[in-house]
C-alpha cells in the first residue's frame, strides 16, 4: 500500500525538499552557464540543454518510489532525475562541461548521462528510442526472476512516435515489469497536445495495447507522485506494464535557446497558474503545516544546495578535458590474445 504523507517522516520530507531545491539551483545554474560571456572557462559549451525547472516533484516523486535495485531510463530533460537517482552532482556538472570527470567521460554531455551503479540508464537525445530501450531491461529482469521493475520517464511528445507504440506493444504482449510515466507537460516542444494528438489524455491510450491504465497525478505534488508510482511499481512486478501520466509543467522553453516558448497562446496566464503551484512551495507549505517553527531548517537546506552547487562548479572547471586516448576508447573491444591466434 503507498505511504501517505502523514506517515513519512520529518527526515524524508526534508530530503526530499533539499533535493528539490536542489536540482532547482543545479538547473538554474546550468542556465546561467550555457550564456556566461565574462569567463570562458565557466560556460557549458558544445551540448545543448533541455531544463527541468517546474518538473522537480515529478522526478524525485517517481524516482523515490524505486527500490534500490529498480532501474529508471529517460529522455533529455535528464539532469534532475540522475541527481535524484543519486548520481554525484559535480559529475553530472562535470559531463555539462564535457570533462574526463563527468558521468559519461564528457562524450555525452547534457542529454546523454548515465551511471550504472545507480541503474540509472540515460539520458538519450533521440526522442522516444529510449524507450524499447527499458522495455529490454525489464525483459532481461522477468527472465532473470529478479523482482525488480523499471521506471520509464517519456514525455507527451514522444507519445505519437512509433518507438513508443511497439514498445508498448512488446511490454503487455511479454508482462514485463515496467511503468511508462508519461510526464505531461502539455507541450511537445512547441506543439500543444491536442494539436497534435487524438486522445489527449495520454492513460486512455493502455486500452489500445491492452495494458493496465495507470492513475494521472498532479506533477507539482511531490508527495502524490511518490505513492502513486510505488504502487504502480509493486503492481507492475508480478503482473506487467502500467501507463500512467504525472501532469507537470515546464517554467522555461524546451530548450535553452527556445525562442517560441514565449509566443506560446495566453503563455502569461497559463505560466502564472503553474507558477502559483511551483513543487518547491507545495511541499513547503505540507511541511510547515505538519511541523512549527521549520523555517529555519528549510532556510539551511537553500543554503547548503547553493553550496553543493557551486562545489559541482569548481570541481568540473578544476577537471580536465578529454584526451585522443579518450576519443578513441570505447569503440573496439580490446582482444585478448588468445582470440586473436584462432
Amino acid at each position: 500500500m503507498a505511504t501517505k504523507i502523514e506517515s513519512l517522516t520529518k527526515e524524508t520530507l526534508l530530503e526530499w525538499y533539499r533535493e528539490i531545491v536542489l536540482i532547482r539551483k543545479f538547473e538554474n545554474m546550468c542556465h546561467h552557464l550555457y550564456f556566461e560571456e565574462k569567463d570562458p572557462a565557466r560556460k557549458i559549451t558544445g551540448v545543448y540543454l533541455h531544463l527541468a525547472t517546474g518538473s522537480e516533484a515529478t522526478h524525485v516523486g517517481a524516482v523515490k518510489a524505486l527500490g534500490v535495485d529498480d532501474h529508471v531510463i529517460t529522455a533529455y530533460r535528464d539532469h534532475g532525475i540522475a541527481i535524484a537517482r543519486g548520481v554525484d552532482p559535480n559529475r553530472v556538472m562535470a559531463e555539462m562541461m564535457g570533462k574526463r570527470t563527468g558521468t559519461s567521460g564528457g562524450k555525452g554531455g547534457s542529454m546523454h548521462l548515465a551511471d550504472r551503479s545507480v541503474n540509472f540508464w540515460g539520458g538519450y537525445a533521440i526522442v522516444g528510442g529510449h524507450v524499447p530501450l527499458g522495455v529490454g531491461i525489464a525483459l532481461k529482469e522477468k527472465y532473470v526472476k529478479s523482482g525488480s521493475a523499471v521506471l520509464c520517464f517519456v514525455g507527451d511528445g514522444a507519445l505519437n512516435n512509433g518507438y513508443f507504440h511497439e514498445a508498448a506493444n512488446m511490454a503487455q504482449v511479454w508482462k514485463l515489469p515496467i511503468v511508462f510515466l508519461i510526464e505531461n507537460n502539455l507541450v511537445g516542444m512547441g506543439t500543444r497536445i491536442e494539436e497534435s494528438s487524438g486522445q489527449t489524455n495520454p492513460v486512455k491510450r493502455a486500452a489500445g495495447y491492452g495494458m493496465k491504465e495507470g492513475p494521472s497525478v498532479d506533477g507539482q505534488n511531490i508527495v502524490e507522485v511518490y505513492e502513486a508510482v510505488k504502487a504502480e511499481l509493486d503492481w507492475s512486478r508480478e503482473n506487467g506494464p502500467v501507463l500512467m501520466e504525472s501532469r507537470t509543467y515546464r517554467f522555461e522553453g524546451h530548450g535553452v535557446s527556445d525562442k517560441q516558448f514565449d509566443a506560446r497562446d495566453d503563455l502569461k496566464g497559463e505560466l502564472a497558474i503553474w507558477e502559483a503551484r511551483d513543487p518547491i512551495n507545495v511541499l513547503a507549505d505540507h511541511i510547515k503545516k505538519k511541523y512549527k517553527n521549520i523555517d529555519d531548517e528549510l532556510a539551511k537546506l537553500d543554503t547548503e544546495a547553493t553550496q553543493v552547487v557551486n562545489e559541482a562548479v569548481e570541481y568540473a572547471v578544476n577537471s580536465p578535458a578529454p584526451d585522443y586516448n579518450d576519443l578513441i576508447a570505447n569503440v573496439y573491444v580490446a582482444l585478448t590474445p588468445e582470440y586473436r591466434t584462432r
